[in-house]
């Protein structure tokens, strides 16, 4: 009899530490970026060291730290009352966006080249930096740069606009240039292991532009389905990653002539690349053009709860700015 119990006993104890590996895997894996209940078994048994035994058991350790099931209305709203805005530097156009770039969504601007997308990219730099309104604190930014774009020179002049230090500003921005889309992904994992680390420290993520190394990297009809495929795969990622860690993720991207367009008789050939994947993706689509001079024009392309609308803005040594009349 004693020796039955001592079995139980034994059994009971291994059961318990072999829970506690894996809720220490857990805590392991999402050092690494990758949230458990966001990643697919298949993604998840891709690791190695992960049989397919161990991530059901993983999952099911998840599942009972973690409310994956359906939430009210109301609770989701609490949850949503953790949304920020970052401002875009001027007043008409954070107004066209109800306040700025929001947290847990993905904003996309696209346009020409000269129409802002870079300029904004680097206003935002630093004014997620500033405290805000509704209590924004401010924080720090990762900027993926995958044309080769970003100019640290560019941010010192706008800090001086908003009269903050240079050196803070340059150290709270955190750099990298991808250069190739499968490098541009690795980045991801890379950010989001950084976002968990440093809980709540950073609060943007930049990529300009989203789809450059695309571009170069699949060419041709051809390779446009693995090319969808992998920037779905990616978009996801970011998605993920924005309500998880409760950032805003501002992205650029670029235009192409659209062959069809003339059939149809509309007034710009012009569409911004990535097709319904990136467009279904985007939370907030914002379109950019050329005005007089430094005057720029925004309007909402795409957004669930914006109107569709424009704003006049100007681009200064300072960044991004409100046009003068």
């Amino acid at each position: 009899m004693k020796a039955a119990e001592d079995q139980v006993v034994e059994e009971d104890t291994s059961f318990q530490d072999e829970e506690e590996v894996f809720f220490q895997d857990i805590d392991l894996l999402q050092k690494h970026g990758i949230g458990i209940q966001m990643t697919t078994r298949k993604a998840l048994c891709n690791i190695k060291g992960l049989s397919e035994a161990k991530v059901e058991k993983i999952k099911e350790a998840a599942g009972k730290m973690l409310n994956v099931g359906f939430q009210t209305a109301f609770e989701y709203s609490t949850k949503r009352k953790q949304v920020f805005n970052i401002t875009t530097g001027s007043q008409e156009f954070d107004k066209l966006l109800g306040g700025g770039i929001e947290s847990m969504a993905i904003t996309e601007a696209f346009g020409e080249f000269r129409t802002g997308k870079t300029q904004l990219s680097h206003t935002f730099c630093v004014t997620a930096q500033l405290p805000g309104e509704d209590g924004y604190s401010g924080g720090k930014v990762i900027f993926i740069d995958t044309e080769n774009t970003f100019r640290p020179d560019r941010l010192r002049d706008i800090a001086d606009r908003f009269n903050v230090d240079h050196g803070a500003v340059l150290d709270n921005v955190l750099y990298a240039r991808a250069y190739t889309s499968e490098h541009q992904m690795e980045l991801l994992d890379f950010v989001a292991a950084k976002f968990h680390e440093e809980g709540g420290v950073f609060k943007l993520l930049i990529i300009d532009s989203i789809m450059a190394l695309f571009r170069v990297d699949f060419s041709g009809r051809g390779e446009l389905a693995e090319r969808q495929q992998k920037l779905a795969q990616m978009l996801s990622r970011l998605q993920k990653i924005s309500e998880e860690y409760n950032v805003a993720v501002f992205i650029t991207n670029q235009m192409t002539a659209d062959p069809g367009a003339g059939m149809s008789f509309q007034a710009d050939p012009k569409k911004p690349i990535g097709g319904h994947i990136l467009a279904h993706a985007s939370t907030t689509r914002i379109s950019l053009r050329k005005g007089r001079a430094e005057m720029r024009i925004a309007k909402i392309f795409d957004s669930p709860d914006m109107p569709e609308n424009e704003a006049t803005f100007a681009i200064s040594a300072g960044g991004v700015t409100d046009a003068k009349e």
